[in-house]
């Protein structure tokens, strides 16, 4: 006979599915309630992220008040009829950028009035108003600041610009005749470039447009040139909109996490061991028909091989300035937005970073200087110190010549220098000045350093003195080439802790390869 479940266990399990169902209702409730908070507190956060980006931001009119005054002055004295316009007033620009902007504006501006417009009768001869006008124009495009300074005056000639780079032997008169013309332009940003024959108060000053580039690189921007002959010149600036808040790619390299700024990256991409090519024993990607040499990231800041390695090639493509890499990273981690704190100065300059941040789980987070991280691959590779992107963690150096670092700002004694040195068989690298020397003197392994004294940022002296007193850079040898020859510069060199002061007049006999040899010895 089959008998009856108890009632009171029925009356228990009714009970405990009863408060089973409410417990669910509940937590379904406190989910929805949860949710409803989190975007509000998002919502929120979005509105306190966009009022600190707004209490950093002026008028773009702010930073242009003077120019319209200038440009009347200028254009009056040199007897010229000049219109400046400027559109974009109104455009929001973060108040570190646009201190910056005054030097490159000024500058362009200059050029525009005394090289670019024509006088009144050159231009009612070529169909023009006798008016030539000038345009500055600000706007946001594409998540970036973009400044144009624009003018219909007599444009680029290009082939006097040709003719000028063969003058100053940059370039033999070959290779000048197959550049096209944005290859022609990318020389006027070269330190000391200029297309004038003569300086003057009104423009250049003994100053090329490499004014322009320097700020646009430090702030982390491009800039373009275009050019139509005899109807216009234009030069574009793309800028990042704030330099507090960057939009970042963050990375994994020897388990450490580190930020790329989205705006100096190329491209991304996930590539497999079986796409790499070795060409002459270095490692290549084709990209677009064109092969970009692959360098292992770790190497570039000095850190430890990751052996958590498989079979995939995450690469960061990044150029600077004609050259383009593939920096192989461990993995990809995310895209953040950080906002941006500066490394305490005390620290100086740290060789491939730029700047910090804090994330949101309170650790810090380096962020890459790009333009550093270029130079220090060029260092590696002309000191011939490459390591192969290896998944299984073996590496192969190649056997580097004994190397040999430039420094001087002068374009035409750097190339006579670099040249009487490769002609007996060193290697040789370049640096344009005393900082740019000392950041690629502790990011190279050089067996010896050749100096100017008088330099921008640096001079030669302190750039002397200040290897002599590190620990680690100390026994390089330090020769200094100035044109000073007297008795109290060869004593100042010398105390600082040069090894040799020699004069430039020594490029016409033997006494700059000797005293090279006499300190490191022959190749």
């Amino acid at each position: 006979m089959e008998t009856k479940p108890d009632a009171r266990i029925e009356n228990y399990l009714m009970d405990s599915r009863q408060r089973m169902i409410d417990g669910v209702q509940n937590i379904s409730e406190y989910i929805n309630d949860f949710e409803i908070f989190s975007k509000r507190c998002a919502r929120l956060s979005n509105r306190l992220h966009q009022e600190v980006i707004n209490c950093r931001m002026r008028p773009f009119a702010d930073g242009v008040q003077g120019f319209p005054r200038m440009v009347r002055d200028i254009s009056k004295k040199l007897d010229k009829k000049v219109k400046l316009e400027i559109a974009g007033k109104s455009t929001p620009v973060d108040r570190d950028i646009l201190d910056k902007l005054e030097a490159p504006l000024n500058h362009i501006l200059r050029n525009s009035i005394d090289h670019g417009i024509e006088f009144p009768a050159e231009r009612v001869a070529a169909g023009k108003p006798e008016e030539g006008k000038i345009l500055i124009d600000a706007r946001h495009r594409a998540g970036m600041l973009s400044i144009t300074v624009s003018d219909d005056g007599r444009g680029m000639n290009y082939e006097k610009l040709r003719e000028k780079i063969v003058e100053k032997n940059l370039i033999t008169r070959e290779m000048a005749a197959n550049l096209s013309e944005n290859e022609l332009t990318d020389f006027l940003f070269l330190p000391g470039f200029s297309t004038s024959n003569e300086v003057t108060e009104i423009s250049g000053r003994g100053v090329g447009l490499d004014v322009v580039q320097s700020m646009v690189n430090e702030v982390g921007g491009i800039v373009r040139v275009h050019s139509e002959k005899g109807k216009s010149m234009n030069i574009n600036m793309q800028l990042p909109l704030t330099l507090s808040v960057i939009r970042t790619l963050l990375v994994e390299i020897s388990c450490e996490t580190y930020a790329f700024p989205l705006s100096r990256i190329d491209q991304s991409l996930v590539i497999k061991e079986s796409d790499v090519e070795l060409v002459e024993d270095r490692q290549y990607f084709q990209l677009n028909g064109h092969n970009v040499g692959l360098v292992p990231a770790y190497q570039v800041l000095e850190l430890k091989s990751s052996s958590s390695f498989n079979e995939e090639y995450p690469i960061i493509f990044l150029s600077e300035q004609g050259s383009r890499y593939g920096l192989v990273v461990d993995r990809f981690l995310d895209e953040r937005n950080l906002v941006v704190q500066p490394i305490d100065s005390r620290l100086g300059k740290i060789p491939n970073i730029s700047s910090s941040a804090i994330m949101a789980d309170g650790s810090p987070i380096l962020i890459i200087d790009v333009e550093d991280m270029v130079r220090s691959i060029e260092n590696i590779l002309s000191g011939n110190r490459l390591k192969k992107v290896s998944r299984s963690g073996a590496e192969s150096v190649v056997r580097k010549r004994k190397s040999v670092l430039v420094v001087d700002d002068s374009i035409t004694v750097r190339e006579v220098e670099q040249k009487i040195l490769e002609n007996v068989g060193y290697k040789v690298d370049v640096a344009v000045n005393g900082m740019d020397g000392w950041n690629a003197v502790r990011e190279g392994n050089y067996d010896l350093v050749l100096t100017d004294v008088d330099m921008p940022r640096m001079d030669g002296i302190k750039f002397t003195k200040l290897i002599k007193q590190d620990p680690k850079l100390k026994n390089i040898p330090v020769v200094i080439v100035s044109y000073k020859d007297r008795e109290e510069d060869r004593a100042k060199g010398l105390d600082a802790g040069a090894d040799y002061y020699l004069t430039k007049s020594s490029f016409h006999d033997e006494s700059l390869i000797n005293a090279v040899i006499d300190l490191i010895g022959k190749v």
